[in-house]
């Protein structure tokens, strides 16, 4: 019995030890589920990062860090800056009549603002900046752009959200493009004299971009769409959604993806990926052949699948056919020949294969000047001490200046005349055209009666077919 009670009492001490250790494995229990706990959070807010990451959740946060570094100061470029609202209000919402002009860089709305201003207000596409810092790099190159041939930028409009705004505000011009002029789309057609200016005009345009600003600029996209026509018809190079910076130093090219608009793109360009001032100087020799023929770059309508007009015109051109070529609105009316034949001979010069072979603009617009000085000068040379007059019983014309002054609706205008399948009769000679032909004016003298009957001078000679 006292042996049993001994046990017993022997067996007493072992409880405390038996509960430290409880205890001890409990708190363990607790720190393993508390240190699983943190892992999982960290896990799920690293899955969240992931996710947010995936879903562009941080491109507005990234965009928002852009918008707050290297902001555009509107005061120091002379620009405006422009509220969404506003251009919101001058357009209707950007509602489609007012629409004006659509590419792949973005639309072109026509807008009014404070009554009686009215600015063309280009509304980029969601893809056409990769980030807002391409946008402002834009902003401020083109502010540097000033010239009467080029289109002055007015202010910009740039907005941060989840696709953010990005739009420019240039100056407007009202007669349309070159485009519509050359193709008839509700436009008058342009006298000889209005396109030789026009392509002067915009070759200075494009001079200054690259030779006018340091470091160069280099449109990339010379067509007629973007030769716009100012209320005098002076021409301005327009839509600057491609240009690109020319080669700094001694170098002679840059760089580049190709971007521009088949058609006007030079081949040296497209196969090299170099590109330089002279592959604008392509694209405008393009311009000056479509300024004599009115045709596409490219006419899709032959049996060819490509037929460029540079294929098709150089043949007539170097033969010195000019007329074989010439947009027929030029053949109704005074036209000077010989000055459509040197523009022929300088677009082709503008398109050799050779970059380096090609003329400069400057260089283009200085020959194209000279072309039309001198024939100013040969025609007032040529003027007559005193007028000339073509009679038809009471209807009368008289040369002036070169051109015939109507006293009615039936007489005749002479500063080279286009006539269709006419006959001409001298004396006992006779003989009668199978084409168009525009004549010089100064060289001949003539009676309208009902034969159409012509005295034309010794030195007058008519090609025969």
């Amino acid at each position: 019995m006292a042996e049993k009670q001994w046990d017993s009492s022997a067996s007493q001490p072992e409880a405390p030890f038996q509960s430290k250790k409880l205890d001890n494995s409990l708190l363990y229990n607790k720190y393993l589920w508390a240190t699983l706990i943190v892992c999982s959070l960290i896990l799920s807010v690293a899955a969240m990062l992931y996710l947010c990451k995936k879903k562009k959740f941080l491109a507005v946060f990234k965009r928002r860090m852009e918008y707050m570094k290297d902001k555009i100061d509107a005061h120091e470029l002379m620009l405006r800056k422009f509220q969404v609202e506003e251009l919101e209000n001058a357009t209707n919402h950007f509602a489609k009549e007012y629409l004006i002009g659509s590419g792949a860089f973005g639309n072109v709305y026509k807008g009014t603002f404070e009554g009686n201003i009215t600015l063309a207000i280009k509304r980029a596409r969601d893809d056409s900046y990769t980030s807002i810092k391409e946008f402002r790099n834009e902003v401020k190159l083109l502010s540097k752009v000033k010239h009467p041939n080029l289109i002055s930028l007015v202010g910009y409009c740039e907005e941060t959200g989840t696709k953010g705004v990005q739009i420019l505000v240039y100056e407007y011009v009202p007669n349309g493009s070159l485009l519509e002029h050359i193709v008839g789309r509700g436009r008058e057609p342009l006298t000889w004299r209005q396109r030789v200016n026009i392509a002067i005009q915009a070759a200075k345009g494009i001079a200054h971009l690259h030779e006018g600003i340091k470091p160069s600029i280099i449109h990339r996209d010379i067509k007629p769409s973007n030769i716009l026509i100012g209320d005098g018809f002076e021409a301005k190079v327009s839509d600057f959604g491609l240009v690109r910076s020319g080669p700094i130093g001694d170098n002679s090219h840059v760089s580049s993806q190709i971007k521009g608009t088949p058609g006007y793109l030079d081949p040296a360009y497209c196969t090299s990926f170099h590109l330089s001032q002279f592959s604008d100087v392509y694209s405008f020799g393009v311009i000056l052949l479509q300024l004599i023929a009115a045709r596409p770059a490219v006419d899709s309508n032959r049996s060819r699948t490509s037929y460029h007009i540079i294929e098709w015109a150089k043949p007539h051109i170097e033969r010195g056919n000019i007329e074989e070529i010439l947009d027929t609105n030029l053949l109704l009316g005074p036209c000077n020949m010989d000055i459509m034949l040197k523009m022929g001979l300088l677009g082709l010069r503008c398109v050799v294969k050779e970059p380096k072979q090609r003329p400069t603009m400057t260089q283009v617009f200085r020959e194209l000047e000279a072309a039309l000085l001198s024939a100013d000068r040969f025609i007032h040379h040529l003027l007559p001490p005193r007028p000339l007059a073509a009679t038809s019983g009471g209807r009368s014309t008289e040369l002036r200046n070169g051109q015939g002054t109507d006293h009615d609706s039936n007489s005749v205008s002479l500063d080279g005349v286009g006539l269709q399948r006419f006959r001409v009769d001298m004396e006992s000679v006779s003989f009668q055209s199978t084409s168009l032909r525009c004549l010089d004016s100064d060289s001949l003298i003539f009676n309208v009666d009902e034969e159409m009957s012509f005295c034309v001078d010794e030195d007058l000679s008519i090609p025969r077919d």
